[in-house]
């Protein structure tokens, strides 16, 4: 789960674990400052009084999103004919997802056919004092919060929600136990303004410069080999080739990352080689899905400049 004010406890952001806050009683505040609708014409609270509303503020680039996409969308699907509206309020984490062609992309790749707004200047998100992705609203038909999620995980506890407030009966059954209490690596960024998990010896401020790993990488901590740009939110390749090498903890491995040109990355996890990726549009790629929660050591080799790494995301 991303916080983007560094509010989230730490254990919530270590392995993305659902936050439950009761909603105090509370009128949902408009839509605000929406650059762009998709899959609708734009929609009002006021205009949606007598439905219920499911607001769910996501960015598509963000691993704990994605991952709640299948819940969201089968919620519409069962929905939506018996008075659910759900409205993906699309709030950018990179300057890349500001751009509606990559928004549109990514609601393709999703299957994601509710309303999406693109609240590209954060105007809605601030309206409703949002601190985080994924996070979700339910607001019943005279527009009243009545209850607020953040992170993974609750889903048959919001569904009953949802069907509570549409006068339905409640599902039985128990929530499928999560296993992301064991993955025990944070989300690492590449960038100078939240870059902390660096352990090459050079500074990993603005700039450009070569780099080195040191001879032992401790858990937690990439490094970057060759010549690298660091901007404020990525590292960029410069040279003709390069490496990052990570010391990690989950059983997956993300990277936010994109290209000039399509560029594949020879990965190897524990010294095995695992199968190549090209990278090229911004987006997050899985470099590693292994079934098991140890520490693993992961060496990315880049064979061509114009490569910009964001951030590293597990699961």
């Amino acid at each position: 789960m991303f916080a983007r004010r560094f509010l989230v406890p730490l254990l919530a952001a270590l392995v993305g674990l659902s936050a439950v806050l009761p909603a105090a009683a509370q009128k949902a505040p408009e839509f605000t400052g929406i650059a762009t609708w998709l899959n609708s014409k734009p929609l009002t609270m006021q205009g949606l009084r007598g439905k219920v509303v499911l607001v769910d503020f996501w960015a598509y680039s963000c691993i704990n999103c994605i991952r709640t996409f299948p819940h969201v969308t089968q919620w519409y699907q069962k929905y939506k004919d018996k008075g659910l509206v759900i409205v993906g309020v699309h709030a950018p984490e990179f300057d890349f997802e500001r751009q509606e062609g990559n928004v549109r992309d990514a609601i393709k790749r999703y299957n994601i056919t509710y309303p999406v707004a693109m609240d590209n200047d954060l105007k809605t998100w601030d309206a409703f004092s949002n601190q985080y992705w994924p996070a979700e609203y339910l607001i019943d038909k005279n527009g009243n919060i009545v209850s607020k999620r953040f992170g993974e995980g609750h889903y048959l506890e919001t569904e009953n929600e949802i069907r509570t407030l549409l006068g339905l009966p409640p599902l039985q059954g128990n929530e499928a136990p999560s296993t992301l209490g064991q993955v025990g690596s944070p989300e690492m960024y590449f960038g100078s303004d939240r870059q902390e998990f660096l352990a090459s010896p050079e500074s990993g401020r603005l700039g450009t410069r070569d780099f080195t790993a040191p001879a032992r990488l401790e858990l937690n901590k990439f490094a970057l080999v060759g010549a690298w740009e660091i901007g404020r939110e990525n590292a960029t390749l410069v040279g003709a080739n390069g490496e990052i090498r990570l010391h990690y903890k989950a059983a997956k491995l993300h990277m936010v990352a994109s290209a000039v040109t399509p560029t594949t990355l020879e990965i190897t996890v524990d010294g095995k080689p695992q199968p190549p990726v090209t990278v090229q549009a911004s987006m997050l790629y899985t470099l590693a899905e292994g079934s098991n929660y140890n520490d693993h050591v992961v060496t990315i080799k880049v064979p061509k400049g114009s490569f910009h790494a964001f951030t590293f995301t597990f699961g």
